[in-house]
């Protein structure tokens, strides 16, 4: 049976969009939710200034009270210098890095250019694995920028080149858009696979065009060990206009359980997780799996 690995991304990329901004406590309980249901890695916290995105101002404090679980790896996202330093004061297990495809979106996110990026991946990557980290890349926009358009394969493949001398224990490929398509994730991925075949690559898919879930589809049948997702299919990025949630925790599960993949994560647990995010946003979520339900109903996960 083919395995994947679901990284759970709700409680930063999920929760960074999102207009509440939850208490430490409901954050913790958020998590604890997601690692019960048989998570083991989670994004759960970015390094980056409170006044740009304030939900997660609290990212020290929340690290701080999170279980220490032997199989259990909490990543934290840095986007420089300054996020590396407050990192590295916490006991997240895993950096993971930011490099968006193109300059403009690259800029309003992290406030220099794509190439300033690169530098600083090379040079904070030594660093945290230097101190036991384990540093990851992820290349945001790789599909579509939603202010400079189309993002070529080619442009993606020579920025992967260029990130891979840092030597990442992962790669990622992130539609930070919802703009891909299958054919483009197949094509992309089986490129930048040449490049070092034995990596292991991550994929990070939103759903904004409702393309989310056939793109993960494809990233699966491309080899992918592991796939972003977020419980509810809540959150977005704060500085991409339009951008609706990342693909479903929930939605991609049955999916994967359905067509045969292991991921070790309860459906019905994670189907709970959401049914307690909406009570605590106090609104609905995204995934359709809590309307819809199990199939066969009441199905054990």
């Amino acid at each position: 049976m083919r395995t994947i690995e679901i990284v759970e991304v709700g409680p930063r990329d999920g929760l960074q969009s999102e207009p509440e901004v939850l208490s430490t406590e409901a954050k913790l309980s958020f998590i604890q939710k997601a690692i019960d249901a048989g998570i083991k890695r989670l994004e759960v916290a970015s390094f980056v200034h409170p006044k740009r995105v304030p939900q997660m101002a609290d990212a020290e404090a929340l690290i701080e009270v999170l279980p220490d679980i032997d199989d259990v790896s909490y990543i934290g996202l840095i986007m420089n210098e300054r996020g590396l330093d407050r990192a590295l004061q916490t006991k997240v297990q895993e950096i993971g890095m930011v490099v968006v495809a193109t300059d403009t979106y690259n800029q309003k996110n992290q406030g220099v250019r794509t190439s300033e990026s690169v530098d600083a991946w090379l040079r904070l990557s030594k660093r945290a694995r230097d101190e036991g980290r384990r540093a990851n890349v992820m290349l945001s926009a790789a599909f579509g920028c939603p202010y400079e358009g189309e993002v070529s394969v080619d442009r993606v493949v020579e920025l992967a080149r260029r990130v891979l001398e840092g030597e990442p224990a992962e790669l990622g490929i992130a539609d930070s858009i919802g703009v891909g398509v299958p054919s483009q994730v197949t094509e992309l991925l089986g490129r930048v696979a040449e490049l070092s075949p034995d990596l292991p690559l991550r994929c990070h898919f939103h759903n904004t065009r409702n393309t989310g879930l056939a793109n993960a589809q494809a990233a699966v049948d491309a080899g992918v060990t592991s796939l972003d997702a977020s419980i509810g299919g809540i959150g977005g990025c704060p500085f991409a206009p339009a951008a609706t949630g990342n693909i479903p925790t929930d939605d991609l599960l049955y999916m994967l359980d359905r067509s045969g993949v292991s991921t070790g994560v309860s459906l019905d647990k994670i189907i709970d997780a959401s049914r307690w995010l909406e009570s605590t946003l106090g609104r609905g979520v995204p995934a359709l799996l809590p309307k819809a339900g199990q199939f066969p109903s009441g199905r054990a996960a």
